[in-house]
């Protein structure tokens, strides 16, 4: 009996005690992404995989967190006004999508990840090592040198005869200006000559399309950043009006149209952009939050952009593709 008493009494006290108890109010977390062309709205094929991913660890959008779209709508000297805006704003943390735009909030003291498009960021100066880059920035990076190999020998195994390949980059960005020069110096290895075509301006275009009709290629790579991304059906068209095998840096450009890519996973990368925010937001800092590559690399072809051209790839060619578009 005294021990049903006392637990009686236990129970209410506890029963009228609890309402007066302070509940934890769940924190709202800000991020947004940069980027040099137009805002990654959340219908934008990045965003709307990177929410996701967020969501596994615990962060949906208008539950805990918010988000913020900016792009500099291809110019670029708009970047570093954006950061600045940014910074005033005290987001918690901002996803670089492109060197341009991770360069623009370098220095800024927001956390930043880098997503992918940044090129090395070591060579370009982002951070300091890939261990430990010492500044507000850490993210996802790539290996140049050995994807620009592996896209050429890919191009090569599909189309053995070519000896020239057309490049096509943006050399105002500096990160894609080095992913050239690794494309340049693995195609000598596959004595493969390389015709270097820079692009700074969407006007550029026409004259590199001049370049490739006064000395034809046998075939192209696109590297990617924002203008190529803008620009796209544009290389597409020329290339399907000249039969010509083009190579690209990731899947979204095989299905929309392009002949064949290889890349990182960007699924995958925003996964881990993903996890990288999280342990920002729980406490870590960029500076010693080690840059990390990409864990898988697909090859996608599309056979339909193939036949256009009237291109056979070989079946030992087809097989080794993780996703063949038909």
């Amino acid at each position: 009996m005294r021990c049903s008493y006392f637990a009686a009494l236990l129970g209410a006290t506890m029963f009228f005690a609890s309402p007066v108890v302070a509940q934890p109010t769940a924190k709202t977390y800000h991020f947004a992404s940069l980027t040099g062309g137009s805002p990654f709205l959340t219908d934008n094929s990045n965003i709307s995989m990177l929410l996701p991913a967020l969501a596994e660890h615990g962060y949906r959008l208008g539950e805990n967190l918010k988000y913020t779209p900016y792009g500099a709508e291809m110019e670029f000297e708009r970047l570093p006004q954006m950061a600045r805006d940014i910074a005033m704003n005290k987001i918690d943390a901002v996803v670089a999508f492109g060197y341009p735009s991770a360069s623009a909030m370098k220095g800024t003291d927001v956390p930043t990840v880098v997503a992918f498009g940044a090129g090395d960021p070591v060579a370009t100066g982002l951070v300091a090592s890939l261990a430990r880059p010492g500044g507000n920035i850490t993210g996802i990076s790539d290996n140049a040198v050995m994807l620009s190999a592996k896209r050429l020998d890919l191009l090569k195994r599909a189309v053995p005869h070519i000896r020239n390949i057309a490049v096509l980059w943006n050399k105002k960005d500096l990160a894609m200006t080095l992913r050239y020069r690794a494309s340049a110096e693995a195609a000598k290895d596959l004595g493969i000559i390389v015709q270097p075509l820079g692009v700074g301006e969407p006007d550029d275009f026409a004259d590199a399309f001049t370049a490739m009709d006064f000395q034809p290629p046998d075939g192209i790579l696109m590297v990617s950043d924002a203008l190529t991304v803008l620009n796209r059906k544009r290389v597409y068209d020329y290339a399907n009006a000249h039969r010509l095998p083009a190579i690209y840096e990731s899947d979204p450009f095989v299905k929309d149209g392009g002949l064949m890519s290889y890349g990182a996973d960007r699924k995958e990368s925003l996964e881990r952009t993903a996890s990288l925010i999280d342990r920002i937001l729980k406490g870590g800092k960029p500076a010693d939050l080690p840059f990390e590559e990409p864990a898988r690399y697909l090859f996608v072809i599309n056979l339909k952009s193939a036949k256009a051209i009237g291109l056979e790839i070989p079946a030992q060619v087809v097989a080794l593709a993780d996703e063949v578009i038909e």
